[in-house]
């Protein structure tokens, strides 16, 4: 197989809108760019050798905050104002090699459950998140694929990949699945978390409480004194 390039589509302004009842703009900003850096590491241990990342940050501004030293790993930045969709299938479009398009919010995803989901021999890949979004989706031929996301789009792309007669599989990870949107979602990234945006809640205050008495109930919570 042709080496395989990671496309990223980022956001930092405005981030994780329904994380705002629990962390400010501030906050969301910070979480949303260490997040990214979770994911860049876990890339550059994988067998991906090049990354793009698609945003509307300047270049200069992302890769300063940045600040990573990535092994084996060609990095690039593609400053773009389109929608999601508009951007990523213009960027697929004339595409023959290997494409991985991967979300920046999947701050649990290992090298191995990346090399699991570009080992299959399958024309598309798809790997869904939690809720019936495509957290990372795999296209031997990008160009023979269009990309549909927001709503469902794990069931979208399936039904695209047999209209478009190519084969596909579902690559069942919980480490890619777990995607960070919504309050509960932290508890998630405080457990099971190791890097730098796990770090970073523990750093500012938010931990998990668990209820005494029944010891099953949890729930992220914070403290009333942030560390700053």
């Amino acid at each position: 197989m042709n080496s395989v390039k990671a496309i990223i589509p980022f956001k930092k302004k405005g981030a994780k809108t329904r994380l705002r009842t629990f962390l400010t703009e501030a906050e969301r900003e910070e979480l949303a760019m260490r997040m990214l850096k979770d994911v860049l590491v876990a890339l550059s241990e994988s067998k991906i050798e090049e990354v793009e990342i698609i945003t509307t940050c300047s270049k200069e501004e992302l890769l300063n905050e940045l600040k990573l030293e990535l092994r084996n790993l060609k990095l690039s930045v593609r400053v773009d104002e389109k929608g999601l969709n508009e951007v990523l299938n213009e960027v697929i479009q004339n595409e023959k090699d290997p494409r991985l398009i991967i979300m920046a919010d999947i701050p649990l995803v290992t090298p191995e459950s990346i090399n699991g989901l570009i080992g299959y021999d399958a024309d598309v890949v798809i790997a869904p998140g939690r809720k019936g979004g495509t957290n990372a989706l795999f296209m031997r031929k990008p160009c023979e694929f269009v990309v549909s996301y927001y709503g469902v789009s794990y069931l979208e792309h399936i039904e695209t990949a047999k209209r478009r007669n190519l084969s596909y599989i579902v690559h069942d990870s919980f480490f890619i699945s777990a995607d960070i949107d919504e309050d509960d979602d932290l508890m998630e990234l405080l457990i099971h978390g190791r890097y730098f945006s796990a770090e970073y809640l523990r750093m500012i205050g938010v931990f998990i409480q668990v209820d005494k008495k029944s010891k099953l109930r949890a729930r992220v919570d914070r403290q009333k004194l942030k560390i700053l």
